[in-house]
C-alpha cells in the first residue's frame, strides 16, 4: 500500500475552561492532556523553548514544556540577572549575565521548576516540565484549548502556582473518539492566592511557599 493511501489519523480538539470558587475566569493555569493508552501517539518530539526576562520579570511568567525540551534562557533586560533553581525536577544556576551568553538546558524531568534571581527577590517564575506533548495554558478568560489529539483515553491536568498541591481540581478522565471534541471545565473550591504582579509587585507570590 503506498504510504499516501494511508487513513488519516482522526483527531479532535479538547476545550477547557477553568474558573475560582466564585465562578470567575482564571488565567495563566497550564492544562495538558496525559494519554493512558498506547494508541494516542502522534508526538514529534519536544520543541525547543524560551524562558526570557524582561523588566526585571521571567517571561513568561509560566512555561509548559514537554520533558526532555531544551530551553533558553536569553536575558533581553537593561539590567544583568543570576538565575537559579532549586528545584527537584531541575537544579541549575547561570551566574550573572545579560543576552544570549549560556547554552540552552535540557529539562528531562516532570515537575515544577520554580526560578528565581539572586539579585531581584521579587524576579519569580514557573516552568511546569509534563511528560505529554500535549498542553496549553489559559488566556484572560480561563479558557483553552488542546488541539488535534489521536484518538484515545486521557487525563486532563490543570495546575497554578496560585494554589497549593492539595487544592488543585482533580484530573478529569476523558475519550476523544472519532474525531469528536470535548469540552471540560475545572473549578477550584479553595482560595486562589493573588496573582505574581511585577518587580513593584503589589500581590506577590514568595518563595516561602516552595
Amino acid at each position: 500500500m503506498l504510504l499516501g493511501a494511508l487513513p488519516a489519523l482522526a483527531c479532535a480538539d479538547i476545550a477547557v475552561t477553568v474558573l475560582d470558587a466564585d465562578g470567575a475566569p482564571v488565567g495563566d493555569v497550564a492544562v495538558y492532556a496525559v494519554p493512558r493508552t498506547t494508541a494516542a501517539t502522534g508526538s514529534a518530539g519536544p520543541a525547543a523553548a524560551v524562558m526570557d526576562q524582561a523588566d526585571s520579570a521571567f517571561v513568561p511568567h509560566l512555561l509548559v514544556v514537554e520533558a526532555g525540551t531544551y530551553i533558553e534562557f536569553p536575558n533581553n533586560d537593561t539590567v544583568s540577572h543570576h538565575v537559579y533553581s532549586f528545584s527537584d525536577a531541575k537544579r541549575f544556576e547561570l551566574p550573572l549575565y545579560k543576552g544570549n551568553l549560556h547554552p540552552p538546558l535540557r529539562f528531562d524531568t516532570p515537575g515544577v521548576v520554580v526560578l528565581g534571581c539572586n539579585i531581584h527577590d521579587g524576579m519569580l517564575g514557573y516552568i511546569l516540565v509534563v511528560d505529554t506533548p500535549w498542553f496549553t495554558v489559559t488566556n484572560a478568560a480561563g479558557e483553552a484549548r488542546l488541539p488535534a489529539l489521536p484518538d484515545g483515553d486521557y487525563a486532563v491536568h490543570v495546575w497554578t502556582p496560585r494554589a497549593r498541591a492539595g487544592d488543585l481540581p482533580r484530573p478529569r478522565q476523558t475519550n476523544v473518539s472519532d474525531g469528536s471534541a470535548r469540552e471540560l471545565r475545572f473549578r477550584f473550591e479553595g482560595k486562589l492566592m493573588p496573582a505574581h504582579e511585577d518587580r513593584h509587585g503589589r500581590s506577590t507570590l514568595t518563595w516561602d511557599r516552595y
